[in-house]
């Protein structure tokens, strides 16, 4: 079956072979989100998927990453992920991990042992938005896992071996909530000590609530400085023990790389030249090519 458009898939698995194992997402309420619009949730038929893999071991029989399409493929039951990632396995002999998107109500809804089964099997790497750390923004927002949702599932998964990225959105308090977006994403993000961190630049997109909302000057969105602001103080609070760091997407002035706690200084010095206009910054026109 021929992957379904619009193709949603996190920078890191650009080389990945992906696997389109249900569409859209079971939790499509973000008024900041347009990943989805147009796209409704389903599953797969999992004659289909099973069909999907066998061809795809045929032509790309190297596969080493596989990426599980689209944004919700854990609110599968493990009766019904299991075997597709069995066959999978069974599949590509050179598989060295298999990774999805997850939110915090779908780890949530799974035992440890679940949990530990999907590991067993390579899958190993979850992508989560926490997008703030902040629940009165997360509710504002109509996100529907809590941040303590996250936080749990971001710890009961990394201590059954599943290693979580974990994204934050830069702005997404708007200016009236930005404080608080910085001082509560710090306290989550050192509570989860995620292996990876992303941040990534709220981009407003027509069609979605929060855009209307901007329209209507119900939200006040962050200029460049103040986003770069935002970033600094939210690494200057972060103490994470072991973390690889990105802030490379599109959406970002400043593309940033480190590791915690080693970069952390190096991090926040680029981020003050930034500030002091001392370094480029990518033009507001590129933002999201």
């Amino acid at each position: 079956m021929p992957l379904i458009e619009p193709i949603i898939r996190p920078p890191a698995e650009a080389d990945s072979l992906l696997l389109q194992i249900t569409t859209g997402c079971s939790a499509n309420t973000c008024t900041f989100c347009p990943a989805y619009i147009g796209k409704p949730f389903k599953l797969i038929d999992s004659e289909v998927v099973y069909n999907d893999i066998r061809a795809a071991a045929k032509r790309f029989p190297e596969t080493r990453k596989i990426f599980l399409l689209d944004g919700d493929v854990l609110v599968l039951s493990n009766t019904r992920l299991m075997p597709i990632l069995e066959l999978i396995n069974e599949s590509f002999p050179h598989l060295s991990r298999i990774a999805s998107y997850a939110n915090g109500q779908n780890i949530e809804a799974k035992s440890d042992e679940d949990l530990a089964q999907l590991v067993s099997l390579k899958l190993n790497l979850i992508y989560i938005g926490l997008e703030s750390g902040s629940q009165e923004i997360l509710t504002k927002c109509n996100k529907r896992a809590t941040v303590e949702q996250m936080i749990t599932a971001v710890n009961r998964a990394a201590a059954v071996g599943i290693k979580s990225s974990v994204m934050l959105l830069l702005g997404l308090g708007g200016k009236e909530h930005s404080a608080e977006h910085v001082e509560q994403s710090i306290i989550a993000l050192n509570k989860m000590q995620p292996r990876y961190l992303s941040f990534l630049s709220l981009m407003l997109v027509e069609g979605t609530p929060l855009f209307d909302d901007l329209e209507s000057g119900v939200f006040e969105e962050l200029g460049s400085n103040e986003l770069l602001q935002e970033s600094h103080d939210i690494i200057q609070g972060l103490e994470l023990n072991k973390t690889i760091f990105r802030s490379n997407h599109a959406s970002n002035y400043l593309s940033l790389e480190g590791r915690f706690p080693k970069d952390k200084a190096l991090l926040l010095a680029q981020l003050r030249a930034g500030l002091e206009g001392k370094l480029h910054l990518r033009p507001e026109f590129f933002r999201g090519l």
